[in-house]
Formats: C-alpha cells, structure tokens, sequence
C-alpha cells in the first residue's frame, strides 16, 4: 500500500529530522511500476545520510534504473523517533520515491558492505 501524503506529513510532523524520509531530492528516480517486470527495494541498513552517500548503492540503483524493464527504489533505516511513531501509528516502511511499503515489492536487496553495518 502507497503510504499517502497527509499520513506522511502527520508523520513527519513528529520527528526530529523530517528530511530523511521526504524523498523527492534532486537525481532520484521515478519510475511507472505498470511498466516494469521486476521492482526492487534497495535497503540500506542505516540511516539516510549514511546510506545516500554510499557509491556503491547510488551506482546499483542508477544501473538498475537504467533499465526500462526495472523499477528500483530506495529505503534506509528510520532513526528511532521515526520507529516509535511508525510502530504507535501501525506503519509500514516505505521507499523514497513512490512511498510504496515494502511487500509491494518483487526483490528487497539490502547492502551488508562492512561488519559495522552487521550489528
């Protein structure tokens, strides 16, 4: 289910860094899901600005993206005021680019690249 926008802005009302789960920044892409073969969540197990400046999943997202046939989207881990929130509230996580939650995806691919992002 697409998490629709005054959901999201009541969310974003209670956190402290309402940025990181905003999307809509400059470069990303979105793409028509009705179009695509396969949708594929990137998760990147941290918080967004950790996550965002990581090449190597800002490489695989622009490839994949490339790509008529495939949808990728971005997901990081949310900061523990948005945690809070989202689980009071029962809310899913969601990608950047659509708000789409993640069992609307055909892949969830997360980057483990390093052993401190395995704790």
């Amino acid at each position: 289910m697409q998490l629709d926008i005054d959901t999201l802005s009541a969310l974003l009302a209670r956190v402290q860094k309402p940025a990181r789960y905003a999307g809509q920044e400059y470069n990303s892409i979105t793409k028509d899901w009705s179009a695509a073969r396969a949708t594929i969540a990137l998760a990147y197990p941290d918080l967004y600005e950790i996550g965002m400046s990581n090449l190597g999943l800002a490489i695989l997202y622009d490839l994949v993206n490339r790509r008529e046939d495939l949808v990728a989207e971005r997901v990081y881990t949310p900061w523990d005021d948005m945690e809070a929130v989202m689980r009071e509230e029962g809310v899913r996580l969601w990608s950047l680019e659509t708000r789409r939650t993640l069992d609307e995806f055909d892949v969830i691919g997360f980057s483990l690249q390093h052993e401190l992002n395995y704790t």
